[in-house]
């Protein structure tokens, strides 16, 4: 299937990966406060970027949307749950999410907890089950491996720490970007790889490119962020402006400036945009989520 533009491509990747969030959350209706709260989290609201980045990698390796739908899903409801147990009072403490009050706001925290829980272990489900016509059962393991350490203490969990650990504490620019490598890179990484692993022929030079691409708007995403935190306001940023200000959080303007911090933002893309040429047309798709990630307004 071709696109003519990054919200083509957006808009079929949303409503695939939403449909089948949908239909996976529905068959899993064991209580109905736990099902809502899971549904809540996972398919109201957001860009589904890290949906978009699964199939614009698949694409990029040759393959198209069809039979990707529950690696999209898997990431996303990864990406879930880590928003939900963010937000907690223990952590982030952050009572709006995509301009809604946060889960354990809507619902309570005890949910808000459980609903993560079971959106973390649906992830694997999706993946260790995806298994067909299209994907081995090697393919598939090889994917559960990737996400479960992008999502662990080699990733996410760890990056939550670091960020949780540098709470009014100064970092330096290396320490900062480790920190959002491991927190908001690692899922984003893993995502295109598990899009990338969906081709059986893919190479590892191919991988290589990939996962510089992959880094690279990582970092781009959090640096657009911290901008967007000051520059930004609270109804378009559907989340509380000028929180890391508040919480004395380190940020690219605050180490940097904001003149360096948007130097280093075009930097970021350029490297992208470098990593991924030798794929052709066949890579539009992540050429388009490399500008759009930069140029956002939430």
């Amino acid at each position: 299937m071709d696109f003519d533009s990054l919200e083509d491509f957006l808009s079929h990747s949303k409503g695939r990966v939403e449909q089948y969030l949908n239909t996976a959350i529905g068959q899993r209706r064991t209580s109905g406060v736990l099902s809502q709260a899971m549904a809540y989290s996972a398919v109201q609201g957001g860009k589904r970027v890290r949906a978009a980045l699964v199939f614009g990698a698949a694409r990029a390796c040759g393959i198209d949307h069809a039979g990707l739908d529950p690696l999209a899903a898997a990431v996303e409801a990864m990406h879930a749950y880590s928003l939900i147990h963010d937000d907690l009072p223990a952590m982030d403490d952050d009572a709006l999410r995509r301009g809604h009050p946060s889960s354990h706001v809507a619902f309570d925290e005890a949910t808000a907890i459980l609903a993560g829980d079971a959106l973390q272990a649906l992830a694997f489900e999706l993946l260790a089950a995806a298994h067909g016509p299209q994907l081995s059962s090697e393919q598939c393991l090889s994917m559960v491996n990737c996400l479960a350490q992008a999502s662990g203490a080699k990733g996410m969990v760890a990056g939550q720490m670091l960020d949780m650990a540098a709470e009014h504490d100064a970092v330096n620019l290396a320490q900062l970007e480790q920190l959002h490598q491991l927190k908001t890179g690692a899922l984003i990484v893993a995502s295109i790889h598990i899009g990338a692993l969906a081709q059986k022929q893919v190479s590892a030079e191919q991988i290589d490119k990939l996962r510089v691409y992959g880094q690279a708007i990582g970092l781009a995403f959090q640096v657009q962020d911290d901008i967007l935190d000051i520059e930004g306001d609270t109804q378009t940023l559907g989340k509380a402006q000028g929180s890391d200000l508040m919480n004395d959080k380190s940020t690219y303007p605050s180490l940097l400036g904001m003149t360096a911090a948007k130097a280093r933002l075009m930097e970021l893309h350029q490297q992208a945009i470098d990593a991924v040429s030798e794929f052709g047309a066949s890579a539009d798709p992540l050429v388009w989520l490399a500008d759009y990630i930069v140029t956002r307004k939430h």
